[in-house]
């Protein structure tokens, strides 16, 4: 791998786990010095985030991107149209197994699980479905929305109540494929998204205060 593919693969795991906070202001000589990398390589795993919206820059320096409430809302009707053109693709195949898998991989996860694993999970299960379509453009379009949610829903996942209501959420949705009812999918996985959203703005919004004392930029537009 390049030394600028470890530096950018490296800068994206920090920032999407939150070890690198949403609005925390980042230098070119303090990733040099974090990953023993020269600017060239530095410069440019920098360039390449920010076309994936996750750093931007800040005169000089740069800085991991605020997590925008606005932008999540408008996330959701992206994965909307397209997560339900996926999984009605899905639910008329004539091999639907492929759904069980992904109910195996939800089912893995349990009490002991770490938080970590659930998150994954998560991003997983709507990856995962959306693969089973067959689409390859549909399914980058969903890797990359899930992508650009992944700081957002860590700081869902501390929610017991949430992440139980997801799963059986996404149980349900799984059902429906594994019935070969497209229409009973696409209703339950669109409710799905919609409810998410809510919760996670609605969450976020009211958060903001105790966000910030923890140093993340959380903005409304």
């Amino acid at each position: 791998m390049s030394q600028m593919l470890s530096v950018e693969k490296q800068l994206r795991e920090m920032i999407l786990g939150l070890e690198i906070g949403p609005g925390e202001r980042l230098t070119e000589r303090w990733i040099e010095s974090q990953f023993g990398a020269s600017r060239t390589p530095v410069r440019a795993a920098l360039m390449r985030l920010e076309t994936e919206g996750l750093v931007g820059r800040d005169g000089r320096g740069w800085t991991a991107a605020p997590i925008n409430l606005s932008e999540l809302a408008q996330i959701a009707v992206y994965r909307e149209a397209v997560e339900v053109a996926a999984v009605r693709l899905t639910a008329v195949l004539e091999d639907r197994s492929g759904v069980d898998v992904i109910a195996a991989m939800l089912d893995s996860c349990d009490a002991e699980t770490p938080r970590e694993e659930w998150h994954r999970v998560g991003m997983d299960f709507h990856i995962e479905l959306a693969r089973l379509s067959g689409n390859d453009f549909l399914l980058r379009a969903v890797r990359d929305a899930m992508t650009r949610l992944s700081r957002a829903r860590w700081l869902e996942v501390r929610d017991e109540a949430a992440l139980s209501r997801a799963w059986a959420q996404h149980h349900a949705i799984l059902a429906a494929v594994r019935a070969g009812d497209a229409d009973a999918a696409a209703r339950l996985l669109s409710a799905h998204i919609s409810g998410s959203r809510d919760r996670l703005v609605t969450s976020l919004r009211d958060d903001r205060r105790s966000l910030r004392a923890r140093g993340f930029a959380v903005v409304a537009a």
